[in-house]
């Protein structure tokens, strides 16, 4: 680099965003992460010690991945050369190769190469680096927002360790924020910014997070507010809206409005309102409420209120937590609503949550004893105990029923579940008055140890 491209990349590096200039440049200035970068936690050692082999850092935008391929270049004594795979071909990449052979083969130095966006490689490119990576003329960090076990290679993946990176806290939020206000060399120290609590904690939330996000909307707020009388330049809740394009809901994570609209939502879709429980959600997400908190409600919602009167509800449930696990937001808005509409829609029975509670007082309140003709008779010495003996096993009989006794004789015919007649609870009702009366007809009393 002659001295015109140094002064060019001074300059660049001078006029870049706050975000990228904040980048942390040591490990040890790494916020978040604890999971994968606490102290005895395999990836920070192996940073420390220059030891690191292929990985993959996989996590939604604004989360540190490209964060942590820099720091890894300023701690290595390995080449390193990076390449964004939206705009990489072939000849980049051999380009790399070249110089990775060159250097191992001249100098016994390896070469790190970090691959943004590897996802957007397609097939054919992510076989090319496979030989490499094999026989250590690359190690590669590839980062990406989407699944790794669905966008890369499979081979790739067997070669490489996984790490995920999570949304950074509110409170890692707003330790960047204020590290970027302070900061007179690469931050926004110079400006003499202060920031009102209320507007920091809005964005540490809002930002959802994502750092990128954050420190975008506070180095607009810097750049276009005026200083005041005493030569501070105050960003309040208003400039805060504005610079990050939202607005800001009543709605504190640990406070009355959270369990307020959380419980709103939930009656909303108990008392099968499809657009009160939209409405809720909406200013959920809106005001950056956890997704899987939601997801997590839904579930429940599904199983206490709709019960067997639609037992797809659960399943519908059940997938739209495991697909906003996958995707992120803001897609996962689209599966929420989905989920939480179906619910809201589907017939109502709350008949197996008062089963549970019904049965669980039955445990507390009478002493029982399993049947003997039901209990385990798979081990020597058991028929001489009387277990198992007696038992009819149903697949045996007409319709795959037996008139023999289950319940403990403590119980007698005590009854727990007591099905609706909305949706499919109406055909499960049907059934079990099918199975009594055929009881009744047939001797009246089901057949067991304790009614011989």
């Amino acid at each position: 680099m002659d001295l015109f491209e140094y002064a060019a990349a001074q300059q660049k590096e001078k006029e870049s965003p706050l975000a990228s200039r904040m980048r942390p440049q040591t490990l040890d200035e790494v916020v978040g992460q604890e999971h994968i970068l606490g102290k005895d936690r395999l990836l920070y050692r192996a940073i420390r010690a220059d030891k690191l082999s292929s990985v993959i850092f996989y996590g939604p935008p604004g989360t540190g991945k490209t964060t942590l391929a820099k720091v890894i270049a300023n701690t290595t004594s390995s080449l390193f050369r990076q390449i964004n795979a939206t705009s990489a071909g072939k000849k980049d990449m051999e380009a790399v190769v070249s110089e990775a052979k060159d250097q191992l083969g001249m100098y016994g130095k390896r070469t790190i190469l970090f691959i943004d966006e590897i996802h957007r490689f397609n097939k054919g490119q992510q076989d090319y680096l496979l030989p490499l990576v094999e026989d250590g003329t690359l190690i590669l960090i590839g980062a990406t927002t989407e699944n790794p076990f669905f966008e890369v290679n499979g081979a790739l993946i067997s070669r490489s360790i996984i790490f995920e990176l999570k949304p950074l806290s509110p409170d890692n939020i707003r330790e960047l924020i204020r590290r970027a206000l302070t900061d007179e060399v690469r931050g926004m120290g110079l400006y003499r910014p202060v920031m009102d609590a209320d507007a920091e904690q809005f964005l540490a939330e809002v930002s959802d997070g994502d750092a990128r996000a954050a420190l975008n909307a506070v180095e607009l707020g810097v750049l276009t507010t005026d200083p005041g009388p005493d030569g501070t330049v105050r960003i309040t809740l208003e400039t805060a809206q504005e610079c990050i394009q939202k607005r800001a809901v009543r709605y504190e994570k640990d406070g009355d409005n959270h369990y307020d609209t959380i419980s709103a939502f939930i009656k909303s879709m108990r008392g099968s309102d499809p657009d009160a429980a939209v409405f809720y959600l909406a200013k959920m997400l809106y005001a950056g409420e956890d997704i899987r908190f939601i997801a997590r409600r839904i579930m429940i919602c599904a199983s206490e209120d709709v019960g067997n009167a639609d037992p797809q509800a659960l399943q519908v449930a059940v997938a739209a937590a495991q697909a906003v696990e996958r995707i992120g937001m803001p897609e996962s808005q689209l599966i929420l609503s989905q989920a939480a509409i179906y619910v809201a829609c589907a017939p109502k029975s709350n008949a197996a949550t008062n089963a549970i509670f019904d049965a669980e007082r039955a445990v507390k309140e009478v002493h029982t004893s399993v049947p003997s003709h039901l209990r385990d008779s798979h081990y020597g010495g058991a028929a001489k105990l009387g277990r198992g003996i007696g038992y009819e096993y149903a697949h045996d009989f007409p319709k795959h029923f037996s008139r023999q006794r289950y319940l403990p004789e403590e119980l007698g015919n005590r009854k727990f579940y007591h099905p609706s007649d909305n949706g499919y609870e109406k055909t499960i009702a049907e059934y079990l008055r099918w199975v009594r009366e055929d009881n009744q007809a047939n001797q009246g009393p089901i057949r067991g140890r304790f009614s011989d």
